[in-house]
């Protein structure tokens, strides 16, 4: 799993339990997950489709630092499915696991739009050097 993006537990995301509100957390990860999905597919508009059951492990506390990754389970025609998983750095528990999420590109009609990638490609690997 590739962890992509560190968060700060701050007391404006935390429940009436004092504990990270998981709601909150669910914005960081969709947020993550559109990022990823828009660098990867070359598309600006990509939605989320679905995400499977979510499930809730463990929780982080004001002052923990969080880290979200992403693997690609599989790219279709015009959709991105991924996995996520949330750890606790501070702890290293797992916070929070989904096993797919599936992302879809749309065209500027707002329909799903074929988006032509078999497989993960790097931002370095896009930039042409002239030499």
């Amino acid at each position: 799993m590739r962890f992509h993006t560190r968060k700060w537990v701050k007391p404006e995301d935390l429940n009436p339990n004092s504990t990270l509100f998981g709601g909150k957390l669910l914005a960081w990860i969709d947020e993550e997950l559109a990022l990823y999905s828009i660098i990867q597919l070359e598309n600006s508009r990509v939605v989320t489709k679905h995400m499977s059951e979510i499930n809730f492990r463990s929780s982080a506390k004001q002052g923990d630092i969080i880290e979200i990754g992403i693997d690609v389970v599989k790219f279709g025609n015009s959709s991105l499915t991924l996995k996520c998983e949330v750890r606790n750095i501070m702890t290293w528990d797992t916070i929070i696991s989904i096993d797919t999420i599936t992302m879809v590109s749309l065209g500027e009609d707002g329909k799903p739009k074929a988006h032509g990638k078999t497989e993960i490609e790097f931002v370095r690997n896009r930039i042409k050097l002239d030499q």
